[in-house]
C-alpha cells in the first residue's frame, strides 16, 4: 500500500492520501474526545502529538500540536497502513459514510432569504469546497443573517494562518460578486 502525503497551507496539518475511498460521502472531523467513533481516528490519536483528525472522500488530514513532521509522519503512515491492512471498518458502527445529521450543524437563515441562500450554497458547493478539499479541509454553510454568511471551517482550514485571507479575499469576494445581498463572510 502506497500512501501519498501533501503539505497544506496550514503548517500544523498534513494531508495523507491512501489511494482509496476514505469516506463514501461528506466529511468528518475528530478530536480526542470523539475518536471512539472511528478505529482509524483512535489509531491516529494514539500517535503522540496528534491533536486533530479529519476524513474527506479520499484523504485523511492530521493536525499536530508541536513536534517535527519528520518524526511524526512515519508513525502516522504506519497507523493508516495498519488500519487499512487490518480490514477494520472506518467507523465504529461499520459504515464508511458520514451521516450529515450527526454533524450537529443546524443551519439558520430567514425563510425570506431562501433563494439567496440557495445561490450561496450552490457557489460554496461547486466552487469553494472542491478547492478547499485539495488543501485537506472543508468549508460548509452554517447560516445567513443581515448580509453576513457564516461558514464552518474544518480539517486543515480550522486554525490555518491563511484562513482569514481565504475567507475575506477569496470566498467573500466570490460570493459578493455573484450574490449582491452578501456583505461579509465570517467563520463560525
Amino acid at each position: 500500500m502506497f500512501i501519498q502525503t501533501e503539505a497544506t497551507p496550514n503548517p500544523a496539518t498534513l494531508k495523507f492520501i491512501p489511494g482509496r475511498v476514505v469516506l463514501d460521502n461528506g466529511t468528518m472531523e475528530f478530536s480526542p474526545d470523539t475518536a471512539a467513533r472511528s478505529p482509524l481516528a483512535e489509531r491516529l490519536f494514539a500517535v503522540p502529538g496528534v491533536t486533530g483528525v479529519f476524513f474527506g472522500s479520499d484523504f485523511v488530514t492530521v493536525t499536530k500540536a508541536d513536534g517535527d513532521w519528520q518524526h511524526l509522519k512515519p508513525a502516522i503512515l504506519g497507523a493508516i497502513m495498519e488500519h487499512y491492512m487490518s480490514g477494520a471498518p472506518l467507523l465504529a458502527d461499520g459504515s464508511a459514510s458520514c451521516d450529515a445529521a450527526s454533524d450537529g450543524d443546524d443551519e439558520f437563515f430567514d425563510e425570506a432569504d431562501a433563494e439567496t441562500v440557495e445561490q450561496i450554497k450552490d457557489l460554496i458547493e461547486t466552487r469553494v469546497r472542491p478547492a478547499v478539499a485539495n488543501d485537506g479541509g472543508d468549508i460548509t454553510f452554517r447560516g445567513f443573517k443581515d448580509g453576513i454568511v457564516y461558514l464552518n471551517m474544518k480539517g486543515s482550514c480550522a486554525g490555518c494562518p491563511s484562513s482569514t485571507a481565504t475567507l475575506q479575499h477569496g470566498i467573500q469576494n466570490l460570493l459578493r460578486h455573484f450574490v449582491p445581498d452578501v456583505q461579509e463572510v465570517r467563520p463560525m
